[in-house]
């Protein structure tokens, strides 16, 4: 399957499709336009995240205040419990993501 395929014209939700999960990582394919993250929502994830964006732009804020601004081909990495949202995507095309949980196993 391409990672580009079958890619919807108009969403009125954000899409999220799990391209791999083994239990121990996840691999998902997001699909934005113009959506964010309410504001009085945060993401507190169990699991690490490492996340692309494939195409478009996007945002994201963490509970700090610091924004992190996300164009075609820049990655980040969330660790885990570091709270955060989507604060803007650009409404104008989709943006791809292409995100990877996992737990980090410390030694």
């Amino acid at each position: 399957m391409n990672i580009f395929s079958q890619l919807p014209n108009e969403i009125q939700d954000e899409e999220f499709i799990d391209l791999l999960n083994t239990g121990s990582v996840r691999i998902e394919r997001i699909v934005s336009k113009g959506h964010i993250t309410p504001a009085d929502k945060w993401y507190d994830q169990s699991e690490d995240e490492w996340v692309i964006v494939l195409e478009g732009k996007a945002e994201i804020t963490f509970d700090n205040d610091e924004i992190v601004t996300l164009e075609k081909g820049d990655h980040l990495h969330i660790p885990a419990h570091k709270k955060h949202r989507v604060s803007w995507t650009d409404p104008k095309q989709l943006t791809i993501w292409l995100a990877v949980f996992f737990d980090v196993i410390e030694n």
